[in-house]
C-alpha cells in the first residue's frame, strides 16, 4: 500500500512560480512510476506530467510543456512539479497518483492504483 499526499498549493498571479510536493508512504515507493493530474472546476480529470521509476523518463502533456517540471527523490519517497510561469488555465485541483503495475498509458487515470487527496492551485489573471 502507498499513502500519498500533496502539498504545495495556493494562489499566485499569472505569471508566478509554485512547487508542488507528493510525499509518499511505503518502501516500494521508488520501484513505481508517479505522474500529476489536475482537475478544474466542471472538467474531467487530465494527464499533466509523468516520471519512471528511476526519473530517467518523464513525459508532459502539450499544454505544460516547456513550463512544468516533474521530478522525483526515491531517497526522501518524494515527488515534485515545478510549475513556471503560471496560466489563469492552470488552476485546478492537483493530484499525484503512482502506478505499481507499469502497463497502462501514461495519460490514462486507470493507469494509476494509487491517488492522493489533491491540493488546490489557483491562478489569478
Amino acid at each position: 500500500q502507498v499513502q500519498l499526499v500533496e502539498t504545495g498549493g495556493g494562489l499566485v498571479q499569472a505569471g508566478a512560480s509554485l512547487r508542488l510536493s507528493c510525499l509518499a508512504s511505503g518502501r516500494t515507493f521508488s520501484s513505481y512510476a508517479m505522474a500529476w493530474f489536475r482537475q478544474a472546476s466542471g472538467k474531467e480529470r487530465e494527464f499533466v506530467a509523468r516520471i519512471t521509476w528511476n526519473g530517467g523518463n518523464t513525459y508532459y502533456a502539450d499544454s505544460v510543456k516547456g513550463r512544468f517540471t516533474i521530478s522525483r527523490d526515491n531517497a526522501k519517497n518524494a515527488m515534485y512539479l515545478q510549475m513556471n510561469s503560471l496560466k489563469p488555465e492552470d488552476t485546478a485541483v492537483y493530484y499525484c497518483a503512482a502506478d505499481s503495475r507499469g502497463i497502462g498509458a501514461a495519460w490514462r487515470e486507470t493507469s494509476y492504483d494509487y491517488w492522493g487527496q489533491g491540493t488546490q492551485v489557483t491562478v489569478s489573471s
